[in-house]
C-alpha cells in the first residue's frame, strides 16, 4: 500500500481534507531520499561479484592463462588496493577515525579478499608453506589485524578475529559456531573458552583504555558467544562439570554487568539466555531425571515468565532513560 492509497482512504473517511492530503502528497513527492545504504550495498555487492568473477575466470581459463600470469595479476590487484588505501587514509589514532574517502574502506576489503585468494592459490599450486597450514592462516590474520587498526575498519577486524579462531582450529562465524566446530574434543572446548575469554578481555580493555573503543563490540560479541557456547558444551559433556558451570556463570555475569555499563541489550540477552540455559541444566542435574520431569512444567512456566518480565524492564536495568 503506497502513500497515495493511504491518503485516498483517509480522505474518503473524512479524516483528512483535500487540502491536507495534497499538502502531504506534495511533501512526500518532493522530500529528499537517502541512497546511503543502497550505495553501500551496491559497493559491497560489487566487491563480492568482482572477487567471485576473478575466481571463475581463473577456474575456467587456468590452462590457457598460466599460473604465473594469474598470480601476477592477483598480486598486482592486491598491491594496488593497499597502495590506494595507504595513500587515501588519515594517520592512525586511538580514537575512531572518519575517513572522508569512503571508497578506501571498500578498496581495503577488496585488497584483503584478493590477498586471501593470492595466498590460497600459491599454496594450492606451489605449496609454498608445505604442510604448515598454521603459518598460511597466521599471515593473513596478522595482516588483517594491522589493517583493521591502521585503517580503522571493523569489517577487516572481524576477518582478523575469524582468522585467529581458524588458527587455533575453530570457526567463529555466528551461523556456523555450532555446526562447524567439533565440540566433542575437550582440547577444542578449552581452546574455545580460552580464546573467547581473551577476546572478551581485549574488548573490555579496548573500551576501558579508550583504544579503538568502537572495536570492543566486535571482540565482546564474537569472543563471548564462542566462550559461552564452549562452556555450555563442556558442562553438558565433560568432567568435572562444576568447572565449566562456574566458567559459564562467570562469563554470563560478566556480560550482564558489561551490558549495564555499555547499556547494550545484545550483551544483556547473551548473559541472561546463556545463564538461564546453564542454571536450568544445573537444577535438572541436581534434582535427577524423575524430579526434574515432575517439576519441569512449573519450572519452565515460572522461570520463563520471570525472564520475560526481566527483559521487559531491561531499560530500567540498563539505566536507559525513556
Amino acid at each position: 500500500m503506497d502513500s497515495k492509497t493511504i491518503l485516498r482512504e483517509l480522505t474518503d473517511k473524512n479524516i483528512l481534507s483535500e487540502a491536507q492530503a495534497e499538502a502531504i502528497a506534495s511533501f512526500e513527492a518532493s522530500k529528499s531520499f537517502s541512497v546511503h545504504w543502497e550505495l553501500r550495498s551496491i559497493l559491497y555487492l560489487g566487491i563480492l561479484m568482482f572477487s567471485s568473477g576473478i575466481g571463475i575466470l581463473i577456474y575456467e581459463n587456468i590452462d590457457t592463462i598460466g599460473h604465473q600470469a594469474i598470480i601476477t595479476a592477483i598480486a598486482a590487484i592486491t598491491l594496488s588496493c593497499f597502495w590506494y588505501v595507504f595513500k587515501n587514509s588519515p594517520p592512525y589514532r586511538h580514537t575512531q577515525v572518519e575517513n572522508i574517502n569512503k571508497l578506501a574502506g571498500y578498496i581495503l576489503l577488496l585488497g584483503c579478499t584478493t590477498f586471501l585468494a593470492l595466498e590460497g592459490y600459491a599454496q594450492f599450486q606451489y605449496e609454498i608453506f608445505g604442510k604448515k597450514y598454521g603459518i598460511a592462516v597466521l599471515i593473513p590474520t596478522i595482516l588483517f589485524f594491522f589493517s583493521a587498526y591502521r585503517f580503522d575498519h571493523t569489517g577487516v577486524l572481524s576477518m582478523a578475529v575469524t582468522g585467529l579462531a581458524s588458527w587455533v582450529g575453530l570457526t567463529i562465524a555466528p551461523f556456523s559456531l555450532l555446526t562447524k566446530n567439533d565440540f566433542t574434543d575437550s582440547s577444542l572446548i578449552w581452546s574455545a573458552i580460552i580464546l573467547g575469554s581473551i577476546l572478551a578481555v581485549v574488548g573490555w580493555l579496548s573500551d576501558h583504555k579508550g583504544i579503538k573503543k568502537h572495536f570492543s563490540f566486535t571482540y565482546l560479541f564474537l569472543g563471548g558467544n564462542l566462550a559461552l557456547v564452549a562452556a555450555l558444551t563442556g558442562a553438558f559433556t565433560l568432567e568435572p562439570q562444576f568447572v565449566f558451570e562456574i566458567i559459564g556463570l562467570a562469563l554470563a555475569l560478566f556480560y550482564i554487568f558489561t551490558a549495564r555499563r555499555a547499556q547494550s541489550l545484545v550483551f544483556l540477552l547473551m548473559g541472561v539466555i546463556y545463564a538461564y540455559i546453564l542454571v536450568t541444566y544445573m537444577i535438572g542435574t541436581l534434582l535427577g531425571d524423575e524430579l526434574a520431569f515432575a517439576f519441569a512444567t512449573f519450572y519452565f512456566m515460572f522461570s520463563s515468565v520471570g525472564v520475560i518480565l526481566f527483559l521487559l524492564k531491561y531499560k530500567k536495568f540498563l539505566g536507559i532513560k525513556k
